[in-house]
């Protein structure tokens, strides 16, 4: 770790750069002695050389952004996994469903969801984030509403193809737009806040679908499934309209309310300091530039093994085992939201430790490592009733891995504005471009509720992202070492200060 340390009369400033993960710099002021850090540092943001301008910037970005990013995720989710309560509701059996069919309606959505990642990317370095995205989400918000009139299997498939299409925008758009506000310090925990809001949905589905199942099923003549279609179209509605407002852009083009000038000028400070540069021209020159690096290839592995490594998400093997053990109704829509609270709780965890220790690749690797045991524990299958239980609630805490990783693509691409766009785009699309077909393969809603080659390919794939997860690490260490090693030089390659540590 390199620092400079500059000493006046009462108190010194010490300006470090952070460990190898990052490439974050920060400020902290000391007194005449240092005081010991407070308990909640370890928790949450912790810069004693902040400026109270920037205390109440970063106050103000985290009341707005990070509410309506984590809003419009909690809608996308709620409109994306309704499928999946539906099914187990009522919808397989009135639509008649015997087949492979929730398969192909999964697997329209992730069609429609791949087609328009890498489209929406480019656009988003050309429109306003608060333009572009909540009239996407208006979009499939209305497609949702359209889901209640489905009279055949076929009509679903459609429709859903169309709500992919419309939410394929908004996890990429949403972590470029976090990366572009957000220094490393401070990135990890809201890119998993916003994403923990994934589970809060699943959960809110579950208990939705319960209640309206109970209370408006056979209401006006519309069966429980229905309804719910209906109630996430009424919840999502006024969050779309919400985001043309208070969306904040980027740093060099932001209008929002709530930022005066002197919080745009520091905004775009905060991201020079880092490394972290605005938007430019997206031409054939960055293309070249884009694929003529690292990052895109192995970021896009990482991320392809990490969507696939599971069922998709219109396959929930708990509910399916549940159904198939005879639990009611209710039961199996309220009973798998246990593991969707631990994938918040450890969601939100992971990121606190990732953003104290300064190293992503870690931490996921503690996620990789719970996901590859329950799968291991669920492929036997054999296995003693508590143990499955354990392993069947166990099985979410694979997915902090996600949004941690695209945390780390930001970091690592947060040179360049372009690269940074078109990686996440790639990762998510390529990502869903394998789950439109791979899940057809591992995961078949014939094979419920053992799924054995399913829970085995899983176990492998888990394998597979630990050892991807390493070489990005140590790819990332070594350019981070060759670029101290540059910054040690003169232009003609004379030494003129020992490397950085």
């Amino acid at each position: 770790m390199s620092s400079k340390v500059e000493v006046g009369p009462d108190k010194e400033t010490a300006i470090t750069e952070s460990s190898s993960d990052h490439n974050d710099t920060s400020v902290v002021e000391f007194g005449p002695s240092r005081e010991k850090a407070p308990w909640w540092s370890y928790i949450w943001d912790y810069e004693p050389g902040r400026s109270h301008e920037e205390r109440k910037f970063i106050q103000k970005l985290d009341v707005f952004l990070i509410t309506m990013l984590s809003l419009g995720y909690f809608i996308k989710n709620l409109d994306q996994t309704n499928i999946s309560n539906a099914f187990v509701s009522g919808m397989k059996e009135d639509l008649a469903m015997n087949g492979n069919e929730i398969n192909l309606i999964d697997t329209a959505w992730t069609v429609g969801y791949v087609v328009g990642q890498i489209p929406s990317q480019i656009v988003l370095t050309k429109v306003r984030p608060s333009i572009w995205v909540p009239s996407c989400e208006l979009l499939w918000t209305v497609l949702t509403f359209c889901l209640a009139a489905a009279k055949t299997s076929n009509h679903v498939i459609a429709i859903r193809f169309f709500v992919g299409l419309a939410e394929s925008i908004f996890y990429p758009a949403a972590h470029t737009i976090l990366g572009s506000w957000y220094k490393p310090s401070e990135l990890g925990k809201r890119a998993c806040i916003f994403h923990a809001s994934s589970a809060a949905a699943s959960m809110f589905s579950g208990y939705l679908q319960a209640g309206v199942y109970t209370g408006l099923n056979g209401v006006h003549g519309l069966p429980g499934w229905k309804w719910l279609f209906i109630m996430d179209g009424v919840i999502s509605l006024p969050i779309c309209l919400a985001g043309f407002f208070l969306l904040p852009d980027l740093p060099e083009n932001t209008r929002a309310f709530y930022l005066n000038e002197n919080d745009r000028t520091l905004a775009k400070k905060r991201m020079a300091l880092v490394g972290r540069s605005p938007r430019g021209n997206l031409g054939r020159s960055a293309f070249k530039r884009i694929f003529g690096r690292w990052h895109i290839y192995l970021l896009s592995i990482l991320y392809i093994i990490f969507i696939n490594v599971g069922p998709s998400s219109s396959v929930n093997p708990m509910s399916l085992w549940l159904k198939a053990t005879g639990h009611s109704v209710s039961q199996i829509n309220i009973i798998p939201t246990a593991a969707s609270a631990i994938q918040l709780v450890l969601t939100v965890s992971f990121a606190i430790v990732s953003d104290a220790i300064r190293h992503r690749a870690r931490v996921m690797s503690v996620s990789t490592f719970l996901g590859g045991f329950a799968a291991l524990c669920l492929a036997i299958w054999n296995i003693p009733d508590g143990l499955k239980w354990f392993a069947f609630l166990l099985q979410r805490a694979s997915i902090p891995y996600g949004p941690l990783s695209m945390s780390w693509a930001n970091e690592i691409c947060g040179a360049d504005a372009e690269e940074r766009a078109i990686v996440i785009g790639v990762m998510n699309s390529l990502g869903y471009a394998f789950n439109a077909w791979v899940p057809l393969l591992t995961y078949p809603q014939v094979d419920a509720p053992t799924f054995r080659k399913g829970f085995i390919f899983s176990t492998v794939a888990f394998g597979a992202q630990g050892v991807v997860t390493a070489t990005i690490a140590f790819m990332y260490k070594r350019d981070l070492k060759r670029k101290r090693v540059e910054t040690t030089q003169d232009e003609e390659g004379v030494v003129i200060g020992p490397p950085a540590e």
